[in-house]
C-alpha cells in the first residue's frame, strides 16, 4: 500500500499540484499524460526497510486493530 501512496504522491506533487483544470477530463488527461512519460524512463521503488521490520509494524497495527474493536 505505502508504494501505492507514494505513487500518488509523485503524481500530485509533479503533475497535479502545479495546475489548474477546467474539468475532470482535462485533469485525466494531465495524469495520463504523466503516465506516459514516467513509462518512457521508469524507475522502480526500492524498499530501505528489511522484511523483519516491516513484518513487526504489520504485527503492531494487527494488535492496534484488535485492541480498538
Amino acid at each position: 500500500m505505502n508504494l501505492v501512496k507514494r505513487f500518488f504522491g509523485d503524481i500530485s506533487m509533479q503533475a497535479i499540484s502545479s495546475g489548474s483544470f477546467c474539468s475532470v477530463r482535462e485533469l485525466a488527461a494531465r495524469i495520463e499524460a504523466y503516465i506516459a512519460e514516467h513509462n518512457l524512463n521508469p524507475k522502480r521503488y526500492i524498499w530501505k526497510a528489511d522484511g523483519q521490520t516491516i513484518l513487526a509494524k504489520i504485527q503492531r497495527a494487527r494488535e492496534k486493530l484488535k485492541s480498538l474493536s
